[in-house]
């Protein structure tokens, strides 16, 4: 279900230039439609949890997977930029209750060790999708047309839809408690504000004064919800959650380690088209191998897991990724094309040892109770990270480009960003090995009905991660 949100983002990119010449517009004047996405993903996100506790994960998950196919017809179907905008916004609320939902429910029906399994098999369509979107994109454009990157998903999503009204279990809710509005509105203007800041640093600048002024409301907003919410006896946010360390470092893991990672991948279709001149198609079949070594290590990692224990498994995959992007580094105009896949396969074999791991130990000490609410803050911190990644990647080439010079970064400028993305890596690989992950294997060796968090008493859980 999540195959579709994953790749929208992407494919939709590829499809700008297209929708330009439809509208008679500028590249510049779609940027409502690429930032409209991600702001309002992150303004639904807050809510989700409370959602999914009230009224049972089945209906939330399939409200929102109907909302984005809805949108997405209507998204193709729009006859002007505001209408696509406005679509575009509703494919965001719809998209940024689908990912936590989803979590929630996978992580409530199966215990830690079949959590590992299911993970193993879930993590194919999150890494096929973005690595297949940009090359599906460009077919649909260059053969049917603009419209069809939105009218794709309902293929996809539909069976799916379906499927999962059929088959899926998950509840029928609770009363989780008085909503949260004061909560929900800090929140989620806070988090909308803080995305639509970063989406725009890199083409704006991170010294214009909206950006400055957009980020600056954005900590103010975020701040005053954190104040709220501790103060709150039933808060929408259990930022409480973050005293256990297990759960706090793991998060922190992937807010930093999400920089070099999905800054890479930011980064590698720049370097391509940019400065080797490669085609877009080029581009994308070169960068694709990364899936490749993701699906190969992920198997391993889940095998591995209750033995070893997600510390080494994570704090290596870092060390490999900082190694690879070593590599990269290296590369320049005259780097083969095989040279670049067989690097993004290393790559991928790196990260894949990286999402399964950090996602499972962060909720081995989480009550089950308190699932919707970890997972949403597990969202939350996802989405930021990979709102950092382009973020960083967009400063470390302005950093590198001397100045005078031509618009596109030299060389050197995207050698320097491998670098500084590398160097991301080592420090986030180096926390990672101090990762207290003891009741994470004990979780994932657990007898089925006993493992997880129901297994740890109570007190414990509240009082460490160790």
């Amino acid at each position: 279900m999540t195959f579709v949100a994953i790749a929208d983002g992407a494919i939709t990119t590829v499809a700008l230039p297209s929708i330009a010449r439809q509208f008679r517009l500028t590249a510049a004047a779609l940027d409502g439609v690429v930032v409209v996405y991600p702001v309002c993903l992150a303004m639904a996100i807050p809510a989700s949890a409370w959602l999914v506790e009230r009224f049972g994960g089945k209906r939330v998950l399939l409200t929102a997977l109907a909302g984005f196919l809805g949108s997405s017809l209507l998204c193709g179907a729009a006859a002007g930029l505001v209408q696509l905008v406005a679509w575009r916004g509703v494919q965001g609320l719809s998209a940024g209750v689908l990912f936590p939902a989803s979590t929630a429910l996978l992580f409530g029906t199966f215990t830690p060790a079949e959590q590992l399994r299911v993970s193993r098999y879930m993590i194919v369509p999150q890494q096929i999708a973005p690595a297949a979107a940009p090359v599906l994109g460009g077919l649909l454009v260059d053969h049917l047309s603009w419209r069809w990157v939105f009218y794709v998903n309902l293929p996809v999503g539909l069976p799916a839809l379906v499927f999962g009204a059929l088959f899926l279990t998950g509840g029928r809710g609770a009363r989780p408690g008085r909503f949260d509005l004061p909560g929900l509105l800090l929140s989620a203007a806070g988090l909308g504000t803080v995305m639509f800041g970063l989406c725009e640093g890199p083409d704006r600048g991170w010294s214009s004064p909206t950006v400055l002024a957009v980020l600056v409301l954005g900590a103010v907003l975020l701040t005053s919800a954190v104040t709220v919410e501790l103060r709150t006896a039933e808060p929408l946010l259990r930022l409480r959650l973050f005293a256990d360390r297990l759960f706090r470092d793991t998060n922190l893991i992937n807010l930093i380690g999400l920089i070099p990672i999905m800054g890479a991948l930011y980064l590698g279709p720049l370097f391509l088209q940019q400065a080797q001149g490669r085609t877009a198609l080029e581009s994308g079949l070169t960068t694709f191998p990364e899936a490749f070594g993701v699906l190969l290590t992920v198997q391993l990692a889940g095998v591995l897991y209750a033995r070893v224990g997600p510390r080494l498994i994570v704090g290596c995959g870092l060390t490999g990724v900082s190694a690879v992007l070593l590599l990269l580094a290296a590369c320049d105009d005259r780097t083969g094309l095989w040279a670049f896949r067989g690097c993004m396969f290393l790559f991928g074999a790196a990260i894949g040892c990286f999402f399964i791991p950090t996602t499972i130990a962060s909720l081995a000490t989480v009550d089950r109770t308190d699932l919707p609410q970890a997972t949403m803050l597990n969202t939350v911190v996802r989405q930021t990270g990979g709102a950092l990644a382009p973020a960083a990647v967009t400063t470390a080439l302005v950093l590198g480009t001397p100045p005078g010079t031509a618009a596109a970064p030299p060389m050197a400028a995207y050698q320097h960003a491998y670098l500084v993305l590398a160097a991301i890596a080592a420090a986030t690989a180096v926390f990672a090995f101090t990762l207290p992950d003891g009741p994470a294997r004990a979780a994932a060796r657990g007898p089925a009905g006993r493992s997880g968090p129901a297994a740890l008493p109570r007190r414990r859980r509240d009082r460490t991660g160790s």
